[in-house]
């Protein structure tokens, strides 16, 4: 199954974004990006990609031990930024985003003591992708509109495992669906 894990905005910080999003898809040029549903608003902390069924239960296991040395902690969604010249346009991260950072950390570490072939490691960068692009795109008017964006801050408290299931329809436009699989209480031993 294919799977990565993620940290999950609340209901009121994605009514907050889904109404920035909204003024956003009405600027010029929006239709020629694929726009994000609520569904797909995370912050990817590790992306698995396919994993054997045989490897979830320790995967799992080291995942939970990483959300119990991680304490709560407070985020807001704040601005925005791109990849790829516009080929990706996300929002970012405000607060202590460094258990953010340390929460990724971990979760990268859990995959690669599981067996999971991990790549490269890259520093993590906060972000939370809400558009996407086949070609470079100028997103500059986004990032514009995004720059006094910021959500209600909340605490983040749990870590969770999620699969991501491809579109098979072939509908242009069909989104990916995401299901969690678990959850794991962040600094549960207290």
């Amino acid at each position: 199954m294919r799977l990565f894990a993620a940290v999950l905005p609340p209901e009121n910080v994605t009514a907050a974004l889904g109404a920035e999003m909204a003024a956003l898809k009405k600027l010029p040029g929006a239709d020629r990006l694929r726009w994000t549903g609520r569904p797909g608003w995370h912050f990817t902390l590790a992306f698995y990609g396919e994993v054997d069924d045989g490897l979830v239960p320790d995967l799992s296991a080291r995942l939970e031990r990483a959300a119990d040395r991680t304490e709560p902690f407070p985020l807001a969604l704040r601005g925005g930024g791109q990849f790829g010249h516009g080929r990706a346009l996300w929002v970012g991260a405000e607060g202590d985003v460094r258990p953010l950072r340390l929460l990724a950390d971990r979760a990268e570490s859990a995959a690669r003591k599981a067996g999971l072939p991990m790549g490269e490691h890259r520093r993590y960068k906060p972000h939370l992708t809400v558009a996407r692009s086949r070609a470079a795109h100028d997103v500059r008017a986004y990032l514009d509109a995004l720059e006094d964006f910021t959500s209600p801050t909340w605490t983040v408290e749990e870590l969770v495992l999620v699969r991501s299931n491809l579109p098979k329809s072939g509908v242009p436009g069909e989104q990916p669906r995401y299901e969690a699989v678990a959850r794991w209480p962040l600094g549960a031993s207290g």
